[in-house]
């Protein structure tokens, strides 16, 4: 028979899944409603990609199961801080290098000198090649960095700045403590590889998280629960391969990097596993939408998510997003009482009957590339505003807007949709808290 656990107010998690996530992970919890889910989170992206015993490009937290979260419903979760702990951090263009990937070079990982795959590594001094086979000495790393930078940040977390060449190696030497890696991460810090094409480029800090949320239907590579890095998955040649159906059926596009997820933001994760099964990764210091370079600023952090609601019956195939207010498109702010009163005016001398009350929305969408994860923003946002494309498509355009979450295939596609159908599902509450209307 098996045991009722007693859901927990807080659970702390500081245990990593190096790069899986899925149904076979080791699941904390639960956590109730009301209660909340901490970890101090290891960086995404550059450091798990250079440690080739890895199988998915990111090194994110072990799930939390969310007391009564059956498949199907929405999980709520309000971000109440993301907070940056590393003082350094390095990052760059994306280069694969052939030899040392079988099909996937963020998952199947093999030593191009003798052959091992997914082969433990040793990190030997620092430098583009510091990155070694434990077994041959040969370099390791499945990918380069053509145009890379370090950048540290001030005391404060507000501002950063790019390193000349001998800064850059001078902390490289240290590059753990710098990047203050979590005592159970595994990934080798990329700050050891003393980056510096780009130098003295100032930047600000506005801290995000960009791989959070609900445990995909089966095991994926962790930067693969996404439309668009989930192609890798797609007739390959390893474990986790997939067909285009099984990938749109299982994942959860937890893999977002859209930057206002973060501290304010209210996040409603798709539940494909009993329980929810909530994780926590890849914190980014800051990004431009789109995050072009391909990667950005990936750092340590103290995370912290506390569990608004459980939503019965959504039925969100993906993420739905409620973001600071500040993030809305212009067009799809709230109204404020001046403006509401005009548009009830306007509406009288028309002649039209008094509009229904309206509150935004956001659904990610996503897809092999920004055309189809448009797309599949769009068709999100029919399901769960309960109308037909075309209408979507021209709400969307003028009180709305479509942002690149991340290029080649991450959206948001904003509407400020009726709060009667809000009501219908389950969201008129959190929409009402979150905007005040």
């Amino acid at each position: 028979m098996l045991m009722q656990v007693e859901p927990l107010k807080i659970v702390e998690v500081d245990r990593y899944t190096r790069g899986v996530v899925g149904p076979s992970q080791p699941v904390q919890g639960p956590v109730s409603v009301g209660g909340r889910i901490t970890s101090n989170t290891a960086p995404g992206c550059w450091g798990p990609m250079i440690t080739p015993h890895f199988k998915g490009g990111h090194e994110v937290t072990q799930p939390v199961a969310i007391d009564g979260a059956e498949v199907g419903d929405g999980v709520a979760l309000r971000v109440k801080r993301v907070e940056v702990t590393s003082r350094v951090t390095a990052s760059g263009t994306m280069k694969m290098v052939d030899g040392r990937f079988v099909c996937d070079p963020f998952v199947d990982h093999v030593c191009g000198e003798c052959g091992a795959m997914n082969p433990s590594t040793t990190l030997e001094g620092t430098g583009r090649d510091a990155v070694r086979c434990a077994s041959c000495g040969a370099p390791a790393s499945s990918f380069e960095v053509p145009s890379g930078y370090t950048i540290a940040f001030d005391h404060e977390g507000q501002v950063g700045i790019t390193l000349t060449k001998e800064r850059a190696e001078e902390l490289a030497g240290n590059a753990a403590e710098e990047m203050a890696l979590p005592g159970n991460a595994e990934q080798h810090p990329i700050s050891a590889l003393a980056l510096s094409d780009v130098t003295g480029v100032p930047s600000r800090l506005r801290p995000f998280l960009g791989n959070v949320g609900s445990t995909p239907a089966r095991d994926l590579p962790d930067s693969h629960n996404a439309g668009d890095f989930g192609q890798f998955l797609i007739g390959a040649d390893h474990e986790f391969s997939l067909t285009e159906e099984e990938l749109a059926e299982a994942k959860t596009d937890g893999h977002m990097d859209v930057d206002s997820v973060r501290e304010g933001a209210v996040l409603i994760c798709p539940t494909k596993v009993a329980g929810a099964g909530i994780y926590i990764g890849d914190m980014h210091a800051n990004q431009g939408d789109g995050e072009i370079a391909g990667h950005t600023t990936d750092v340590s952090g103290e995370a912290e998510l506390e569990v608004a609601a459980v939503i019965k019956g959504l039925q969100n195939d993906g993420p739905i997003l409620l973001p600071p207010e500040e993030d809305l498109p212009f067009l799809a702010k709230p109204f404020t009482e001046r403006e509401w009163s005009d548009i009830l005016s306007l509406a009288r001398s028309q002649s039209q009957p008094e509009p229904e009350p309206v509150g935004p929305v956001q659904t990610i969408g996503s897809g092999a590339d920004l055309n189809a994860a448009t797309d599949n923003g769009l068709e999100r946002m029919s399901a769960l505003s309960g109308m037909d494309l075309g209408e979507v498509m021209n709400r969307v355009t003028i009180a709305g807007g479509v942002e690149i979450g991340r290029h080649p295939g991450v959206v948001t596609v904003t509407m400020t949709v009726p709060m009667s159908r809000l009501e219908d599902v389950g969201l008129a509450e959190l929409v009402r808290d979150q905007y005040g209307i």
